[in-house]
């Protein structure tokens, strides 16, 4: 696709919660782009978003705002399992798109869609913006300073209790195993093990144990994994849904220190080497997905190339179905 000059006119496929106050306000923010249509199955709900947000156009039918010529490009925000249905469609039509996270149920359905875009040489992003965020660059920038020398290791753990919607069985999609067979896992740890790779390079084995402990719901609910990157360094984790308190802990060792930090808790991360310990707070922006958003922005007006494409969600994909093998 050509770079673009214009104002980029955004559609919505999916205003629910996500889009509140995560990935809506953001491309309203960026300069360049405007969202001038939303779609919920609930035509209701979506008058309500539209409303709120002072967008102009709401829909009920995705074809709709799909097939709207007043619609540039359109961002799917829906459950995963419905990605592939609606990606399909923004392809034909010659849009391009960003895809909520992860960018399917599997691999296959994820290689379908960036297939349909890559044929027709269509931008595709997925919504991975932890890439994006400044704290995760910092740590990028360590890595490749080699301020804890060669990369040895990298280990996440991560638990948390059961939801009170889990306990008291409430329908909740993230734990329906139609639509994400790996419950919780396969919302959260995507985003981890995406960032692993943009940190430290694509993953050429992974395998991993997964089973429901808690039974109380139809998805997995415990996962261990290993892995290996095709540099060398080799890497672990750990998510249980169902323990008394919350941890969630990145650790990557190197061969001249250690830097550690968590993925969804938005507090210091911290470098340690024989020359001491330097801990740094960076703020997300109020928008979490604001930087993922104005990269967008320039990737389509050719200045730099996004870091989360459908390319890379495709090898996200792989190495989480490896895992739930």
């Amino acid at each position: 696709m050509n770079p673009i000059s214009k104002i980029i006119r955004w559609g919505i496929i999916g205003c629910g919660n996500v889009t509140e106050m995560k990935s809506g306000p953001a491309f309203q923010k960026t300069e360049g782009f405007e969202i001038v249509a939303v779609m919920r199955r609930d035509a209701e709900k979506a008058a309500d978003y539209a409303i709120r947000h002072g967008i102009k156009k709401y829909y009920s039918d995705a074809d709709d705002l799909i097939n709207d010529p007043e619609v540039d490009a359109v961002y799917v925000a829906t459950p995963p399992d419905s990605h592939k249905f609606y990606g399909l469609k923004v392809a034909l039509a010659g849009k391009p798109c960003c895809i909520e996270k992860p960018l399917a149920p599997n691999y296959e359905d994820s290689l379908a869609i960036h297939n349909a875009f890559s044929n027709k040489n269509l931008p595709l992003f997925v919504a991975y913006y932890r890439r994006s965020l400044p704290r995760f660059e910092k740590i990028k920038s360590w890595i490749d300073e080699k301020s804890i020398g060669e990369i040895r290791h990298i280990n996440w753990h991560f638990m948390r209790p059961p939801s009170a919607i889990d306990v008291f069985g409430e329908y909740n999609w993230r734990t329906d195993v139609n639509v994400a067979s790996g419950g919780y896992f396969d919302d959260l740890a995507s985003h981890g093990l995406d960032l692993f790779v943009h940190l430290l390079g694509e993953i050429s084995k992974a395998s991993g144990v997964n089973l429901n402990q808690q039974n109380l719901y139809s998805a997995k609910d415990a996962i261990a994994a290993t892995w290996l990157h095709k540099s060398g360094i080799t890497g672990t984790g750990s998510w249980n849904f169902g323990c008394q308190f919350f941890e969630d802990t990145v650790t990557i060792y190197g061969s001249k220190g250690k830097i550690t930090f968590s993925i969804f808790e938005e507090n210091n991360i911290v470098l340690e080497t024989e020359k001491g310990k330097k801990e740094l707070f960076i703020a997300h922006p109020e928008n979490v997905q604001l930087f993922h958003v104005k990269k967008i922005q320039e990737h389509l007006r050719g200045i730099s190339v996004h870091p989360s494409i459908g390319l890379s969600a495709v090898h996200t994909n792989w190495v989480m179905d490896q895992i739930m093998d």
